[in-house]
């Protein structure tokens, strides 16, 4: 009977995969219907025979109530955007500094507009499935994800023992006007757009509510160890033969005369595809070369995206308001006559500040063209049309907020409210950041709560946090006995969080992630980097004038001193706990190293960290400063041209391993 079962199971995937992934049935659904029912009867009666990944797990019906959250193995990376070929001619240029004047080849694949996930197959096995999230972590949606029927349970072939793969959560056209015909009917509201229902899908309770939903998954990068190819276009015919749904408008391009080919064509053709579309992803094929490009802090070098010119309407302006944001930075919002573009209704957009104002003329009154940067956020792009007596827009000179005397510093855009511990907004918006995932990642309270904090006059700055008790926020609106205790034991957990992200939470202007561990990761303590001079601080890589001389501002003010002694003193971690490593030396301290190849020994992030375990620093770029390039196979020829030209010693990882081996 198991071998029955284990054959009903076969027949149902290939027919799945043939209906779903290649779109060429070869039975009727009557017939599969049947096939399934004959499977879940001897499921039923042979439970010792029960397989998590079996077809009839795809109906759901599991319930989730709270979606776990799970760091990704490998991180999710965002895109830069490019909106004109000039964009991508400028893009290769800066590749070209880096690999030389290799021939490269390009993968152009269509972007499409849905929800990203990440789905872990292990020993051919669909075994956990992750949203997005911050890139860093997300929710773990696997019950979800198995509804899907164009993701496969079970691969097919020779395959790693364990792999990531990234795709697209998309609603076809088609499934979604469905979907929107039949709430139609029944008086209830329609869904905005596919891109939205789509990723709302994937957070339902209910998986058997999911499975009811005609999602697709287009699947477009895989990450792993040990993976069998050298290239993005061959990874993506291998996932194909594994049973993956890969969309089969992907193209190999010898150079960028072919990319932009491909470009044109489906900016035209686009509106014929069943999914929703708003751009073409430009991949370097080569692995190799992807290795050598590496990485910034948000986006692959080695890929971008370029960006279908948006869709555009007109809508009238009716008035412009003015938002302060945490560091008193002045936004103006136009709000405009509400009008449907790019699948969703437009009220607000965004004006950027005075100049654009005064470069568009923009006044209240006049019919204005508005579309969407990038098909996200709304923007003005001119006027369409102008009544009688209109009158040009005067920018505020006060803070809408606090009445203080707007203030524009020489050679910014922005005009700022001053009153940086007196402006309502400017005070709520620190300490939203403050808590927030990257920041100090405080559990049980959001901005909403935050807000009510500080209305109820419980906060005036993040110190204040952690002087509240239950028995001060219980009164709050909608604030229960358990909300209050969680919120407290997220602020006491706090204490642990480490000092490059406490670094980041305080909010010094041009201090975000990166830079605040950099900062960190130099001067191991707040007090060391309270007492940095401007040179000090400028000779650190990549710390230019403008973040050196916010934060000897920052660190100049009297009460961000108070603030900061009173986080001392509540138990903040203001210093680098240095982990314990036995191996551990200082053989390379005060030299810079920098990196570049492939390696048989070392992967690439187990010869940073040996550089760091032995006291060196690791360069991302050659330069003067630089004393060792570590190179691998298949180096990229403008460092190895550069390294010769400064005299820098090059070396290999044999040589290395040497050097961190020798006695003291």
């Amino acid at each position: 009977m198991q071998q029955t079962i284990k054959s009903l199971r076969e027949e149902l995937n290939l027919q799945n995969h043939n209906y779903y992934v290649l779109d060429d049935a070869t039975i009727s659904d009557f017939e599969f219907d049947k096939k399934l029912k004959e499977l879940q009867d001897l499921e039923a009666k042979y439970p010792e025979f029960f397989d998590e990944n079996s077809p009839t797990q795809r109906v759901g019906g599991t319930i989730t109530k709270n979606f776990q959250t799970i760091v990704h193995e490998n991180r999710m990376y965002s895109l830069d955007n490019s909106y004109s070929k000039d964009d991508l001619i400028d893009w290769e240029t800066k590749i070209q500094k880096v690999l030389g004047n290799v021939a490269m080849q390009y993968t152009c694949e269509l972007k499409y507009d849905g929800a990203s996930i990440s789905i872990t197959y292990e020993n051919g096995k669909l075994v956990k499935a992750i949203t997005r999230g911050d890139g860093f972590q997300g929710d773990d949606v696997t019950n979800n994800i198995k509804t899907i029927k164009s993701i496969p349970l079970q691969l097919k072939g020779n395959f790693p023992h364990k792999f990531d793969i990234r795709g697209e959560i998309v609603l076809p056209i088609e499934g979604f006007e469905k979907m929107n015909q039949e709430l139609i009917e029944i008086g209830e509201t329609p869904y905005s757009n596919p891109r939205n229902t789509a990723s709302g899908s994937l957070k339902l309770q209910d998986s058997s509510e999911v499975a009811k939903r005609p999602l697709d998954c287009l699947l477009y990068f895989i990450t792993g160890n040990n993976l069998p190819f050298s290239s993005q276009y061959d990874a993506l015919e291998t996932a194909r033969n594994w049973g993956f749904k890969v969309p089969n408008q992907s193209k190999l391009a010898k150079n960028l005369d072919e990319v932009f080919e491909f470009i044109n064509y489906w900016d035209i053709h686009r509106h014929n595809l069943p999914y929703e579309t708003d751009g073409v992803v430009i991949k370097v094929n080569d692995f190799n070369h992807q290795n050598e490009l590496g990485y910034t802090a948000k986006s692959p070098r080695w890929a971008i995206a370029f960006k279908f010119k948006s869709e555009q309407v007109t809508t009238t302006l009716n008035s412009i308001s003015y938002q302060v944001g945490r560091t008193g930075s002045i936004t103006p919002v136009a709000n405009l006559q509400p009008v449907q573009l790019a699948g969703t209704i437009v009220k607000r957009a965004s004006l950027h500040n005075a100049d654009q104002i005064e470069k568009l003329d923009i006044r209240v009154g006049d019919l204005v063209f508005v579309e969407k940067g990038g098909e996200i956020i709304p923007k003005i792009i001119g006027v369409a049309e102008r009544g009688n007596q209109l009158q040009p827009t005067r920018y505020i000179t006060k803070c809408p907020e606090c009445q203080s005397e707007l203030i524009r510093k020489e050679g910014e855009a922005n005009h700022f409210c001053p009153n940086f511990y007196g402006c309502p907004p400017q005070i709520i918006g620190r300490i939203q950041h403050y808590i927030s995932r990257k920041a100090m990642d405080i559990e049980g309270l959001g901005g909403e709560t935050v807000t009510l904090l500080f209305n109820n006059g419980l906060v005036k700055d993040y110190s204040d946090l952690y002087e509240l008790t239950v028995e001060k926020i219980i009164p709050l609106d909608r604030m229960a006995q358990k909300s209050a205790e969680n919120m407290i034991n997220g602020i006491q957990k706090s204490k642990e969080i480490p000092f490059e992200n406490v670094l980041f939470a305080l909010g010094v202007r041009y201090v975000g992630e990166t830079v605040a561990k950099k900062l960190a990761k130099h001067y191991k303590n707040i007090d060391a980097l309270a007492k940095a001079t401007l040179l000090d601080l400028i000779l650190i890589d990549e710390i230019g004038e403008r973040i050196a001389q916010s934060v000897i501002e920052f660190f100049d003010n009297q009460q961000n001193k108070i603030i900061i002694e009173r986080l001392r003193n509540f138990g903040v971690q203001f210093e680098i706990i240095e982990k314990y490593n036995p191996n551990a030396t200082n053989k390379l301290s005060g030299k810079t190293f920098v990196v570049s190849g492939i390696f048989q020994v070392f992967s690439r992030d187990d010869l940073k960290k040996a550089i760091e375990d032995n006291g060196g620093k690791v360069g991302s770029s050659i330069s003067a400063k630089t004393d060792y390039l570590v190179a691998g196979e298949n180096m990229g020829p403008a460092k190895l041209e550069k390294a010769t030209q400064l005299g820098i010693k090059i070396i290999s990882e044999l040589e290395f391993n040497q050097m961190i081996n020798e006695s003291l």
